[in-house]
C-alpha cells in the first residue's frame, strides 16, 4: 500500500530543481500512506513527473523502490495496491518466454513485465487485486491512469491553471495535489450538494472544481499532443450483474455454499500474502467472522484479530467479537474506548479525509486501525458482504414499505408521516424496547425511532427507486440547502435507470455496489487505515467472488427471513450460529448524543447563522432550524447535521493549510 502523485504539462520545466521541489512537496503530503521510502522521477523534455511514497509489504528490499522502470525501459510506473496473483502472472510470462531477468519479487515489477508482454489493458484484465497506478509510456508519450474493478484504491485527477500554465494533476490524495502551485481549490457546489444527500462524494466527482475521481474498473489515457483525456472501461459492474442475471447459478443451495466457500478460501489465501505482520478486523458479525474463520483454517498460527468496544451498549460489538475469537482460537486484542477518546479523532478528520466525508463510522474505523497498526502492517476486513449478499435490512424494508405505500393515496401517506413524527425518536425507542425481544432475531433492529422518523420523510415517494433514494438520503432536497447548489450526474436515479430488467432488490444491491460501496465504505476504510500506515485488504471483493455473488439467485441471499444466507452457511461450517445470530448493529458512534453534550460548543460555532451566511455555501435557515430541533430533543437530525459540520470543519482546516 502506497501513495503516488504527479503532474503532466504546465510551465516551469526549464527549472528542473523547482519541478523536483514541487513533486517532493506533493509526495511528502502523503507520508502516512508510505512511511518507508520516497521516490521521484521527472522527464523535463516530456514534461511529466511521478512521485511515490512506499509502505513496504511485498519485497522489502530496494528492488521494490518506485517510481519503477520496466526492464525494456519503455514504462515508468507509480503503483498503489497489491496484485494477489502476480506470482501466477510471472509463471505465465516464464511459460511464454516473455519474462525479463527479475530484479526482485514485487508485484509492481510483475505488472511492468506484463505491460511489455501484453500491453497495459490486457495485463490489468489478467490481474487479481486492488490497485491504482499511473504509468508513463515513453514510446508513445501517453500517461495512463487505472483503478481496480471495485474501487478499493483512490485515484484523483484533473486540469488546473490556464493557458501555458495549465497542468494535469493526478494522485492518490487531494492533499498532495493541493501542493502544486497551479492548484486553484475552488469548491465544486455540485459535489457539496451530493455530500449533503449521501454523506460522501461519489465518483467521478470531487470537492474541488476541475478535479475528478477515476471510476472503478476504468482506465484513462492522456497525452500533451491533444490534451484530451480518454476514459475506457475494462470491467463493468453493471454488465457483470446483467450477465449474472442472464446466466444464474444453476446448482443446488448446498453446491452454491461449497462453491462460495472455495472461492472465498482462495481469495483469503491470496490476500494473506505479505512479508510483514498480518491480521484482521473482527466485529463478530457475519462478514468479518467469515474472513477470520477462513484465515484461521489456512494459518499455522493464531491469526491476530482486533476489535474496538464502546461502553454504550447499543454501539458495542466487542463482546460478540471476543466470543467468535475464542471459538476460532485467534490471538485477539480488544480496546474499549471512551467517548472522549472517540471524539478526539474529530479534529483529525479533515487531515485524514482530504475531501469532506461524513459517515460517522469513520471514528471507530480510525480507532480500530490505530489498534491494529500497533501490532501488524496489514489487516484483512469483512467489508462488502452486505452489498453482495443482501445484508442490509433496508433492502427488504424498502420492498415491504413500497408494497404498502403504493396501495395507498398520497394524502393518507402524508397524514401517516405527521403521526410518526409526533413522537420523538427516543420515545419510539423506549416503546420498541418493550416488545423487540419478543420478535424473531431477523426482525429485530436497533434505533427504531430514528428509522421511523426517516421513514416518515419518504412516505410521498412515487416509485420504489425514489423511495430507496429517500431512505438513503440525509437531506431530501440538498440543492435547496447549498447556495447555487445542484446535484451532478450520474445520480443514483440515473444509475437506477441503467439497471433495467433487474428485480427491485437486485437493483438496490447493484446501486450500493456502484455508489455506496466504493465512495463510502471503501473510501472510509482506506483513508482511516492509511492515516496510520496500515494496509487493508477485502477478500470479499476478489472480483471472482463478486462475479459469483452476482450469479446467485435472490433466494440464496435472502432465505427464510435470513439475510446473507449463502455467506452465513459458509460461516456456520466454522462458527456456531448462536454466536452470530442477533440484530444487525451498525459500526457507528452516538453522534446525536454528543452533539447535545460535549460537542455542542464546537458544533454551535460551526453552525452559527452569521458564519454560514458570510461563508456563502449554505442557506442558513434550514440548518439552524434543524440544529435547534436537535438540541431540544424534538428530532434527531444527527446525520444531516454531521454532513454540514464535517464540511464546515474541513473548510476551516483548508484555510490554515497549504
Amino acid at each position: 500500500m502506497c501513495g503516488f502523485a504527479g503532474f503532466l504539462g504546465g510551465d516551469g520545466w526549464h527549472d528542473a530543481g523547482a519541478c523536483h521541489a514541487t513533486l517532493a512537496r506533493m509526495t511528502d503530503a502523503m507520508h502516512a500512506r508510505g512511511p518507508d521510502d520516497a521516490g521521484y522521477w521527472l522527464d523535463p523534455e516530456a514534461r511529466v513527473a511521478l512521485g511515490h511514497r512506499r509502505l513496504a509489504i511485498v519485497d522489502l528490499s530496494p528492488a521494490g523502490h518506485q517510481p519503477m522502470p520496466s526492464a525494456s525501459g519503455r514504462w515508468m510506473i507509480a503503483f498503489n495496491g497489491e496484485i494477489y496473483n502476480h506470482l501466477d502472472l510471472r509463471q505465465e510470462l516464464h511459460a511464454s518466454g516473455l519474462a525479463p531477468a527479475w530484479r526482485g519479487h514485487s508485484d509492481t515489477e510483475t505488472l511492468l513485465a506484463g505491460f511489455d508482454a501484453w500491453g497495459v489493458r490486457e495485463t490489468v484484465e489478467r490481474a487479481v487485486g486492488m490497485f491504482a497506478f499511473a504509468v508513463w509510456d515513453r514510446a508513445n508519450g501517453v500517461l495512463t491512469l487505472a483503478r481496480d474493478r471495485l474501487g478499493e484504491k483512490p485515484l484523483y485527477y484533473g486540469w488546473q491553471g490556464w493557458g501555458r500554465e495549465r497542468v494535469f494533476l493526478f494522485g492518490s490524495d487531494l492533499a498532495a495535489l493541493r501542493r502544486h502551485p497551479r492548484f486553484e481549490g475552488a469548491i465544486d457546489r455540485g459535489a457539496l450538494t451530493q455530500l449533503l444527500r449521501h454523506n460522501y462524494i461519489a465518483a467521478p466527482h470531487a470537492i474541488y472544481e476541475g478535479m475528478a475521481k477515476l471510476p472503478p474498473g476504468s482506465m484513462l489515457g492522456i497525452n500533451l499532443r491533444d490534451c484530451i483525456a480518454r476514459e475506457t472501461v475494462y470491467w463493468s459492474a453493471v454488465e457483470r450483474y446483467r450477465a449474472g442475471l442472464e446466466r444464474p447459478f444453476g446448482g443446488s443451495p448446498e453446491q452454491a455454499v461449497d462453491a462460495l466457500e472455495s472461492l472465498l478460501a482462495q481469495a483469503v489465501k491470496r490476500q494473506m500474502m505479505a512479508d510483514v505482520p498480518l491480521g484482521a478486523f473482527l466485529s463478530g458479525g457475519v462478514d468479518s467472522s467469515t474472513v477470520v474463520a477462513l484465515m484461521q483454517t489456512q494459518s499455522s498460527r493464531s491469526v491476530k484479530t482486533f476489535s474496538i468496544g464502546f461502553h454504550e451498549a447499543q454501539y458495542d460489538e466487542a463482546k460478540h467479537a471476543k466470543a467468535v475469537a475464542a471459538h476460532l482460537g485467534t490471538d485477539h486484542t480488544e480496546l474499549y474506548v471512551t467517548a472522549a477518546e472517540a471524539m478526539a479523532v474529530i479534529p483529525r478528520l479533515p487531515e485524514i479525509y482530504s475531501e469532506p466525508f461524513a459517515d460517522s463510522s469513520q471514528l471507530p474505523t480510525v480507532l480500530v486501525s490505530q489498534l491494529a497498526r500497533s501490532h501488524v502492517t496489514v489487516s484483512l476486513s469483512g467489508d462488502a458482504g452486505d452489498e453482495l449478499f443482501c445484508g442490509y435490512n433496508r433492502y427488504s424494508l424498502t420492498e415491504r414499505l413500497w408494497g404498502r405505500l403504493s396501495a395507498r393515496p398520497l394524502a393518507v401517506r402524508r397524514f401517516a408521516a405527521r403521526m410518526l413524527t409526533s413522537l420523538s425518536p427516543d420515545t419510539w425507542n423506549r416503546m420498541a424496547s418493550m416488545f423487540m425481544p419478543l420478535l424473531p432475531p431477523a426482525l429485530q433492529m436497533a434505533n427504531v425511532g430514528d428509522k421511523l422518523h426517516k421513514g416518515a420523510g419518504v412516505l410521498d415517494s412515487r416509485t420504489i427507486d425514489d423511495l430507496y433514494l429517500g431512505l438513503t438520503s440525509h437531506w431530501r432536497d440538498p440543492g435547496a440547502i447549498v447556495v447555487r447548489g445542484h446535484e451532478p450526474g450520474p445520480s443514483m436515479m440515473d444509475l437506477a435507470a441503467r439497471l433495467d430488467g433487474f428485480g427491485d432488490m437486485q437493483r438496490m444491491m447493484a446501486l450500493d455496489m456502484l455508489h455506496y460501496l466504493p465512495d463510502d465504505i471503501l473510501a472510509k476504510v482506506d483513508r482511516a487505515a492509511m492515516s496510520v500506515s496500515l494496509e487493508t485488504r477485502v477478500p470479499l471483493l476478489d472480483h471472482q467472488v463478486v462475479e459469483f455473488a452476482m450469479r446467485l439467485p435472490g433466494a440464496m441471499k435472502l432465505r427464510g427471513g435470513a439475510t446473507k444466507w449463502a455467506l452465513r452457511q459458509v460461516l456456520y461450517r466454522h462458527v456456531p450460529s448462536a454466536l452470530i445470530e442477533r440484530p444487525k448493529m451498525g459500526f457507528g458512534a452516538p453522534i446525536g448524543v454528543w452533539l447535545r453534550g460535549p460537542l455542542r460548543e464546537w458544533a454551535s460555532a460551526l453552525l452559527e447563522e452569521g458564519r454560514l451566511r458570510r461563508e456563502g455555501y449554505f442557506e442558513p435557515q434550514p440548518i439552524v432550524r434543524r440544529w435547534r430541533e436537535h438540541l431540544s430533543g424534538q428530532r434527531n437530525w444527527q446525520h444531516a447535521l454531521w454532513n454540514v459540520l464535517v464540511f464546515q470543519d474541513w473548510l476551516e482546516h483548508q484555510r490554515h493549510t497549504i
